[in-house]
């Protein structure tokens, strides 16, 4: 049965995934709204096949441009918030290179970045703000890789480049990730990278034993809006929203002393 259910899985992935594809890609070319809709419906569905059970605690803005800062725990995290919303994501230029996932990336229109070339840095920051400007969801995972799911890495004030823009006026929304339960039963801190891909993790080892395992359960926690117009100091941002998610991911792991 261990070996029977990640082969049901996958093969489920595979069945929803692969007719969508040219779906999202035509959408995409188009240029139609539901391009930006389809993506949600599709990881709802992707969380039920996988039988990812999230509980989220507060609202996203809808009225103003809002970058969202989350924690990265596991590659769990794509189909976690884009079933909350509809969402694109900030991942670096890598990313896009990589077999299917890339693939996947790409028509979820996701922003990659090349941090080693200036002119890419500023072509990035002009595409968040112009998707915040359509009041778009973006995502940050501000960390800048992902951790072991036990605690928050510092936050990299680099990524942070379309704040320091003049004229930016944005509303930042903080996102707490933390995985609880597998199969019902609570996950300590040494069971908690059986979640968390990180490090030098192979991705498909990490995903058959992950869907062997069953039923995940995942708390989501967003934060109150954090307004913040014109050109700011990144490494104030940077703080301020690392300071948060920390304390509510210590919260959602820790409820007894958070």
């Amino acid at each position: 049965m261990e070996v029977i259910r990640p082969i049901i899985l996958f093969s489920g992935f595979l069945a929803l995934t692969l007719p969508l594809m040219p779906v999202q890609y035509f959408l995409n070319l188009m240029g139609i709204r539901s391009a930006i809709k389809l993506p949600c419906i599709y990881h709802r569905l992707v969380c039920k096949l996988l039988d990812v059970r999230i509980r989220r605690e507060g609202q996203f803005v809808r009225d103003l441009p809002t970058l969202l800062i989350s924690n990265h725990v596991s590659w769990l995290d794509i189909p976690v918030l884009s079933s909350i919303a509809p969402v694109s994501f900030i991942a670096k230029q890598e990313v896009s290179d990589w077999p299917l996932i890339g693939w996947l990336a790409k028509l979820q229109r996701t922003i990659f970045i090349n941090r080693q070339k200036k002119a890419s840095v500023i072509r990035t920051n002009n595409q968040i703000l112009e998707r915040l400007n359509k009041l778009e969801f973006v995502v940050l995972f501000a960390e800048g890789t992902s951790s072991d799911g036990n605690s928050v890495l510092p936050f990299k004030s680099s990524l942070f480049g379309a704040l320091a823009l003049e004229n930016s006026q944005t509303s930042l929304q903080t996102v707490a990730l933390a995985y609880t339960k597998i199969h019902g039963l609570p996950i300590g801190r040494r069971d908690r990278p059986l979640v968390a891909w990180y490090g030098d993790m192979e991705m498909l080892d990490h995903a058959w034993k992950l869907l062997k395992a069953g039923p995940i359960d995942v708390h989501v926690k967003i934060g109150s809006p954090i307004r913040w117009q014109g050109a700011g100091d990144r490494k104030e941002i940077a703080k301020l929203t690392e300071l948060q998610v920390k304390r509510n991911l210590g919260r959602m792991l820790y409820p007894r002393t958070g």
